[in-house]
């Protein structure tokens, strides 16, 4: 008798997960937290938008709440990710299955990473908010209104510089450029303008992906509909012949871009797979800007639930600092605790020795490369206890993962850092998955002491004194070289009253430093800034080094590639 033939069963992937779960009635999944049916705006029976009234209703409210904030942040990651939004949604799911209320907040996913390398952005497996597809796409159309918005700006700027330019506009001088929320690296520096009568003024310009818009960041900041108008009209888009800048209101731009933003600034409200409210809303980068979702959703959250789980974008060095330094400072909030969210993998590819990699040779690494990657980990470690807050570390834990591996990064963290750590296995088992890691987060969070939270810096330190701050305490730097106008533009901000704002350094993220190719804790090196410039409107400062790109391309085989739909619509590939 010939043995039974083995059979495999597929691994589901997200979007299988996601559609096998039953999703309840988004109205009846926010009424036990406080939200009722004519506060929201619905797009479907699974996701609504929260009205302004309301919002204001849930500020009131907080006041009741213990409003416990969680910064959830990574070490340097791979091109792929680590998995901070699983670990921000299995997280928020966790604590609520261990009898807390909490809620979550995440920034909505721009679709140049997902037709790009990293793929959607709703977390994954059994951590993951839904409807999936409709999150990584459309969604509630706040991007493409923020695209309309920011490029609208860019029609009435040139349509007054071609129309007789009364304000003088310097066109050698304009700072605004078109937007696109699609990776194109054709678009990064163009010529708009044939001349004539028909053509427009000639000028060189150029587009950016809209995540990278101060556009984004000004959503994201304002605290509603009368603070977005007010951050909107003084946003700077150009110079005139004398120096001075030029505002969207200059060129009578605020009425109708706000008007555009109307709906676009109302938190989006979904669900979890365990049926957690998540609020996802904004997406401003973290290497661009300070990559976190909006402060309208955060304060709507506090009034729903004693916890708030939310991340930043990249690793600590980035999206953590400029949480800290910028978003707590103009958000007047202070976290609690911050996850720090390391992987195996990432460890090992720290820990090659030979650049560049592929992932063979960090599929092959084991306990002798995780354990020279240590140096990256650490480094953000350190980073986050400058803060005064209690730091977690979560192992992340992917399928090939050895268990001796994963209990040397906890082993590590435990003795040799002294910081709580624990494993993850939230995409795999959701909830079930974080039970240690959400036992050791409270722990952290009754531990803390909102009087031991500080700045990196203070406002009234010099703009080069921020930057170099910035520089030698989080990425590790000797010092800073100014280069190119950086010099020059620094007087300039200091001249225009910007002096005192916070510095928002926009570099790669795959480093440390301000190299890509560097990997592990970099030492004996510069950062080089080469411009610094206003978010006026956001109330920042940006300051740039030489490799920064507001427009990303794609790689020479994109996620979009893989993707496809068939005649029923069923999705295969988003992920």
């Amino acid at each position: 008798m010939a043995p039974p033939e083995e059979t495999t069963e597929p691994i589901p992937t997200d979007y299988d997960i996601a559609q096998a779960t039953e999703m309840e009635p988004i109205w009846e999944l926010v009424e036990p937290w406080g939200l009722g049916l004519d506060d929201l705006q619905y797009f479907g029976s699974y996701t609504a938008k929260v009205k302004h009234d309301a919002i204001e209703r849930l500020r009131d409210q907080a006041e009741e709440r213990e409003n416990n904030l969680v910064l959830v942040t990574g070490m340097t990651p791979t091109p792929k990710g680590e998995g901070k939004t699983v670990t921000t949604v299995g997280l928020g799911q966790t604590l609520n299955s261990l009898g807390e209320e909490a809620m979550i907040a995440i920034r909505e996913p721009s679709l140049g990473p997902v037709f790009g390398v990293k793929g959607g952005a709703a977390g994954g497996g059994r951590s993951q908010v839904l409807p999936m597809e409709n999150i990584n796409l459309h969604f509630t159309g706040d991007l493409h209104a923020l695209t309309a918005a920011h490029n609208l700006i860019a029609a009435m700027l040139d349509a007054r510089v071609s129309q007789g330019n009364s304000l003088d506009i310097d066109i050698n001088d304009v700072r605004w450029k078109r937007a696109l929320d699609m990776n194109d690296r054709a678009l990064r520096e163009t010529v708009v303008g044939l001349g004539g009568e028909r053509g427009g003024t000639p000028r060189e310009d150029g587009f950016e992906l809209t995540a990278a818009s101060e556009l984004m960041a000004v959503l994201c900041l304002a605290d509603g509909l009368a603070d977005l108008k007010e951050r909107v009209a003084r946003i700077i888009v150009a110079y005139d012949d004398g120096g001075d800048p030029v505002t969207v209101d200059d060129i009578e731009a605020t009425g109708p871009v706000t008007m555009l933003l109307r709906d676009a600034i109302k938190p989006n409200v979904v669900q979890t797979i365990e049926g957690t409210p998540a609020f996802v809303h904004g997406g401003p980068f973290a290497n661009i800007a300070h990559g976190t979702n909006s402060l309208i959703a955060d304060k709507a959250a506090f009034g729903m639930g004693d916890y708030l789980v939310t991340e930043a974008g990249f690793g600590s060095d980035l999206g953590a600092e400029k949480f800290m330094n910028i978003v707590c400072r103009l958000g007047d909030m202070t976290p609690n605790a911050v996850v720090l969210v390391a992987s195996v993998r990432a460890l090992q590819y720290h820990g090659l020795e030979q650049w560049p990699v592929d992932y063979d040779e960090v599929e092959a690494a084991g306990v002798a490369e995780l354990e020279r990657g240590f140096d990256n980990l650490d480094a953000h470690v350190r980073n986050l206890q400058q803060f005064g807050t209690p730091v977690v570390v979560a192992v992340n834990r992917f399928p090939d993962d050895d268990d001796d591996e994963v209990q040397a990064v906890l082993d590590h963290c435990r003795e040799d850092l002294g910081v709580r750590a624990a494993e993850s296995e939230m995409f795999a088992e959701g909830s079930e998955g974080g039970v240690a890691l959400g036992e050791q987060v409270l722990s952290a969070v009754d531990e803390s002491d909102e009087d031991e939270f500080e700045f990196l810096y203070d406002d009234e330190a010099s703009v080069a004194e921020k930057i170099e701050t910035i520089a030698t305490d989080i990425y590790g730097a000797d010092g800073v070289k100014f280069t190119g106008s950086a010099l020059d533009d620094i007087d300039r901000m200091e001249g225009l009253g910007f002096g005192d704002q916070p510095v928002c350094v926009s570099k790669t993220f795959h480093s440390l430093s301000d190299d890509a190719t560097e990997k592990g804790a970099p030492t004996d090196w510069e950062l080089e800034i080469t411009e610094v410039y206003p978010s006026a409107g956001a109330g920042f400062l940006v300051a740039l080094t030489a490799d920064a790109l507001t427009m990303p391309g794609l790689p020479r085989r994109p996620a979009a590639a893989d993707m496809d739909i068939d005649g029923e619509g069923n999705i295969s590939g988003l992920f």
